[in-house]
């Protein structure tokens, strides 16, 4: 069952791949200006900006632009910028690690965050439980880039506590890492966090009501390990599903914060190449993004499984 389940999963990726990879070349090249009056300027002559045009390969159909993108990337090559002539997996190379070092380190303290408040809104209901729901609300109503906005003035630029802006490597040190990436990650926590808490709220406290609990607790069964082990587990699925939801929401919620932060990733690199047609670069990152929404859905699928055949023992 789970070899099919796998097969069909493979076929499915390939052809959301296809059908986005697709999508993205179309949309891109029905976008106003190109990548050869990006490169000549505005007061290029026609016949500068045709010839330029050429080189790039700009003046072919469009089916044969993508046919050429999609016979290198099978052969490993994702082609060259149009616009500055650099390999584009040199250009995303430098760029990887900012923008992995903000999905992980979000995903995992809102993972947290929102599953521990959650469960404590559960365990708690009242004052607790409606805190939760009105910060949820407030969480997925506010904009990201608005929150940034407030951390920033808060504690930047009037405490000084953290850097404004920028990014530094973690080869130059794990404190001055850590202090880049606090802000935009407590950006993109606020509302990942009140959702994941609400989620978890709710389905604790469902499980909370099933008849097998007042089992356990009858048999003596203490109120922390009915509520961290049996009921949280019970609520495993909903809560894998919005896990699986925050993580695939974070290859867009990225570009906002990269650009508040002014932080070098290629979530918001993506924004000026779409702007100056540089489909290569845009295609590329596409891919990217496709491949860690691909293994969050295969993530997610084998936790299913995983989680029902528990059940079923």
């Amino acid at each position: 069952m789970l070899l099919r389940r796998l097969s069909v999963w493979l076929v499915m990726s390939v052809a959301l791949f296809f059908t986005i990879s697709v999508l993205v070349f179309v949309l891109v090249s029905l976008t106003p200006g190109d990548a050869a009056r990006a490169i000549v300027g505005p007061t290029a002559s026609v016949e500068r900006y045709e010839q330029v045009r050429a080189q790039l390969g700009l003046d072919l159909p469009l089916w044969e632009q993508y046919a050429r993108w999609l016979g290198g990337l099978l052969h490993g090559d994702l082609g060259d910028s149009v616009v500055t002539g650099v390999p584009v997996s040199q250009v995303l190379a430098d760029r990887l690690e900012p923008t992995l070092s903000l999905m992980i380190g979000t995903f995992l303290c809102a993972s947290v965050l929102g599953i521990v408040l959650g469960v404590i809104g559960a365990s708690r209901p009242g004052a607790v439980g409606k805190a939760a729901d009105v910060g949820s609300v407030l969480g997925a109503a506010v904009p990201n880039f608005w929150i940034g906005l407030v951390l920033a003035a808060l504690f930047a630029v009037q405490l000084r506590w953290l850097p404004t802006s920028g990014y530094t490597p973690l080869v130059d040190g794990v404190g001055p890492w850590l202090q880049h990436l606090i802000l935009p990650i407590a950006t993109l926590t606020v509302g990942g966090t009140a959702l994941l808490a609400k989620q978890t709220r709710d389905a604790v406290a469902e499980q909370l009501t099933q008849p097998y609990i007042l089992l356990l607790r009858a048999h003596g069964v203490s109120e922390r390990r009915i509520l961290w082990r049996h009921a949280l587990r019970g609520a495993a699925i909903p809560i894998v599903t919005i896990l699986g939801m925050k993580m695939i929401g974070l290859t867009s919620g990225t570009v906002l914060v990269e650009s508040v932060f002014v932080i070098p990733g290629f979530a918001g690199y993506s924004v000026n190449a779409t702007l100056l047609h540089d489909i290569p670069v845009v295609q590329a990152i596409t891919l990217i993004f496709t491949v860690v929404i691909i293994v969050t859905n295969l993530a997610v699928e084998l936790l299913y499984s995983r989680l029902n055949v528990k059940e079923a023992a």
